[in-house]
């Protein structure tokens, strides 16, 4: 297989998926020589036909929401969810929820600020695929976004909590609470309806 030939093959790949990780683009090759596919990929790079997002992840895609397919099992969530569920009008950076064991804290992806949380595996859980954009993207539920906002201790405010209230359906959010400790579940539970 000549080198025109593996280029062809990687550009077809890359159509294929919003993401290629390095190690799959190895096995669709099914190349000895791991430099050789480095640097196809370095090449592919420089001349901007694809994008870096992260060690070993590519794309040529410009969304940086994709980075959540790099920190699998994910999901998107917090400010991120409540923007993309309409429960408020701000533009938000991507955030991404992971299990994996990965630096936290913001990163950048194509000039843009995405913020990496990461969740206790007991807590992986009320997120589902969306069509957002040209892709389907895993976002928290509206009872899950708000519970890892309080989990996170971001700050929600009474229009904010306003519209969870329209939204949220109540037995849903007990029956997740219920994951929790009780301690944290009377937290939720009081942000979620306050007592004047």
């Amino acid at each position: 297989m000549g080198k025109v030939k593996y280029i062809r093959d990687i550009r077809e790949f890359f159509k294929k998926s919003p993401i290629v990780d390095i190690n799959s683009l190895k096995r669709f090759i099914n190349r000895k020589d791991k430099s050789y596919i480095n640097l196809l990929i370095s090449n592919l790079v420089k001349r901007k036909e694809i994008k870096k997002i992260t060690k070993g992840f590519y794309t040529i895609h410009e969304d940086p929401s994709l980075v959540v397919f790099c920190f699998n099992p994910s999901y998107l969530g917090i400010q991120n969810a409540l923007s993309f569920h309409n429960l408020w009008e701000q533009e938000t950076n991507p955030a991404v929820l992971t299990v994996r064991n990965v630096r936290t804290g913001l990163r950048k992806v194509f000039d843009r600020n995405v913020i990496i949380k990461r969740l206790p595996a007991e807590y992986f859980f009320g997120f589902d695929y969306y069509e957002d954009g040209d892709f389907y993207l895993p976002y928290s539920d509206i009872e899950k976004t708000f519970i890892d906002m309080v989990y996170f201790k971001e700050y929600i405010d009474k229009e904010v909590i306003k519209e969870f209230r329209k939204k949220i359906d109540k037995k849903k959010l007990k029956s997740y609470l219920k994951k929790y400790p009780l301690k944290f579940r009377k937290t939720a539970l009081e942000i979620y309806n306050p007592k004047h």
